[in-house]
């Protein structure tokens, strides 16, 4: 027998954008249900895993820092790394402006009344190394959530979870979507499957196993399901010939529920799915050695000092350095046919410049322990995470000598492919550099230019140094690949999150939001991200879906 329920406002998808739809409607005083096809202990999403790295502009932690940010500033670098060059890019301009405004205008104060609070360190993502008007962030604004993205995630779950205490929200496990209804062109709800109940852990692979039927009527219906990283074959069908072929192999950044079921379902009702080409993942993957979904990969945060060498052994050219430019990277590692690349580097180095990505690899700022924090942040030794994948992960190699470690490079899957008189070279020429203040090697610059701003001096960068001193080893290669993250492109949105059809006009009764609605308009970001906008992208579009569908029902 199908199951039937009815609600004012439907959200389909839990993560942070669904949370903070569900948390707006309810606050408008409106009748909400929320579906996932996960278990209950996934509550919160993608975004539970993240490392809650937020874009703000001309911020407090930015001004203490000695940051001079402005909204011109950032409108330059948004507009120069979007690179926004089609017609269907109309409406993700809208959503960049309006983004922009909210990043430099209310969206601390909005999240400050929610409890969220940010490391006063502000980090410099994709630092570009182009002109002024190249990609990239010309100063630092990747502002860390005290507490990462459980952080992050945590007011809008307590909202929630306070409405459904209340009896004024539901929330509906294991309830996956495979029909939105359409009733005179308008969308009144969703029909799907009730999947077995799973006591997997959060985020691991749950069973697909249907046990009955469902149907929802609602006044209106959010779509926040989020993007395509989770399902490989649907990346390599969607990979843009501008990137070469698509890898062989890759890791996954997130969990297998993030399979872009959810966009061909709202396409079937008369959305229309815009840039699907454009996607966002990871030259810096590793494999977790303690993997909790399928091809679990980890994305090292790498600071600017590691040497940088494709498959063969030959260095990355300007200015493809750890953290400049991701997307650059990958089109340039995607021409040289091969699906691996190296990082060389020191103790010193690993020591300093290496952070993972993701809530659960920070325990530091995750638990908000302060101890901790300036024991694995200011403290001698790899943070614990770090020396657990130094010790246990299969893609790094640690020696005491160039041919030594050379010789355990080769010797993993892809290795043979290094030319070692070519890694030598690259490695001994680099050090040459470091005997004089000045230098024609511009990672070097860049690096000695880094180490002006004092957060980067303070907790990101090593002092620089030979890698081949004996005093800053042993030495260490890590071998990367390419890790799944994110979709840029999705369902076209107007400004107030209504879902567009083909015609450009609003489809009556259906909203999108997050990862699904390409973080607004169905690709805010263009081509390239800045970084801290992924999640903020889902605050931003979350609020403007339930407080207007609130409105309108």
């Amino acid at each position: 027998m199908t199951r039937s329920h009815h609600a004012d406002v439907l959200v389909i998808g839990w993560g942070l954008a669904g949370l903070v739809a569900a948390a707006e409607a309810v606050a408008a005083g409106r009748r909400v249900i929320v579906v996932d096809q996960e278990p209950r202990q996934n509550l919160g999403g993608q975004a539970w895993w993240s490392f809650g790295g937020l874009f703000l502009v001309d911020s407090p932690e930015q001004r203490r820092m000695g940051i001079h940010d402005s909204l011109e500033l950032a409108r330059q670098d948004w507009f120069a790394t979007a690179g926004f060059d089609r017609d269907d890019d109309a409406w993700p301009r809208r959503w960049a402006e309006a983004y922009l405004a909210f990043a430099h205008g209310e969206k601390r104060a909005w999240l400050a009344e929610r409890g969220v609070r940010f490391f006063p360190v502000v980090g410099w993502a994709e630092r570009g190394g182009y002109t002024a008007n190249g990609p990239g962030n010309s100063v630092p604004r990747f502002h860390i959530t005290w507490g990462t993205g459980p952080g992050l995630v945590a007011p809008f779950q307590a909202a929630v979870e306070e409405a459904e205490t209340a009896g004024r929200l539901t929330i509906l496990p294991r309830h996956r979507v495979v029909a939105l209804t359409v009733h005179g062109g308008v969308v009144t709800g969703a029909t799907g499957e009730v999947l077995a109940g799973s006591d997997a852990p959060r985020g691991a692979a749950t069973s697909r196993e249907v046990v009955d039927a469902f149907e929802i009527t609602a006044g209106a219906t959010i779509v926040s399901s989020g993007g395509i990283g989770g399902n490989h074959d649907l990346v390599r069908r969607n990979w843009p010939a501008r990137l070469g072929e698509p890898p062989t192999t890759m890791v996954t950044g997130v969990p297998a529920y993030v399979d872009g079921a959810m966009l061909d379902v709202a396409e079937a009702a008369g959305a229309r799915v815009i840039g699907r080409d454009r996607m966002w993942h990871y030259v810096e993957g590793i494999q977790n050695w303690n993997p909790v979904w399928p091809g679990h990969g980890i994305r090292i945060l790498p600071g600017p000092s590691s040497v940088w060498l494709d498959a063969t052994g030959a260095r990355l050219p300007v200015p493809l350095f750890p953290g400049f430019d991701t997307l650059g990277t990958l089109s340039h590692l995607r021409a040289t046919g091969h699906d691996h690349s190296w990082f060389v580097l020191s103790r010193k180095i690993v020591e300093k410049e290496f952070t993972l990505s993701g809530s659960e690899q920070n325990p530091d700022l995750t638990g908000k322990d302060i101890p901790l924090l300036l024991r694995s942040r200011l403290g001698r030794g790899a943070a614990g995470p770090v020396q657990a994948f130094l010790d246990h992960g299969a893609d790094f190699v640690v020696r005491d000598s160039l041919d030594a470690l050379i010789d355990g490079m080769r010797r993993l899957p892809g290795g043979e492919l290094l030319d070692p008189a070519r890694v030598r070279t690259e490695i001994e020429a680099r050090d040459r550099e470091m005997a004089n203040e000045f230098t024609k090697d511009a990672q070097i610059a860049m690096l000695r230019s880094a180490r002006s701003y004092r957060g980067d001096r303070l907790v990101r960068t090593a002092a620089p140094h030979r890698i081949l001193d004996p005093h800053a080893g042993p030495l260490i290669a890590v071998k990367l690949h390419v890790l799944t993250r994110k979709s840029l492109g999705g369902i076209e949105t107007d400004l107030d999150a209504r879902v567009l059809g083909a015609d450009g006009s609003p489809v009556p009764g259906l909203y999108a939001a997050g990862e699904a609605a390409g973080f607004g308009g169905g690709g805010v970001h263009g081509y390239r991200a800045l970084e801290g906008t992924f999640v903020g992208g889902c605050l931003f579009t979350g609020r403007a879906a339930g407080r207007v569908a609130a409105r309108a029902v």
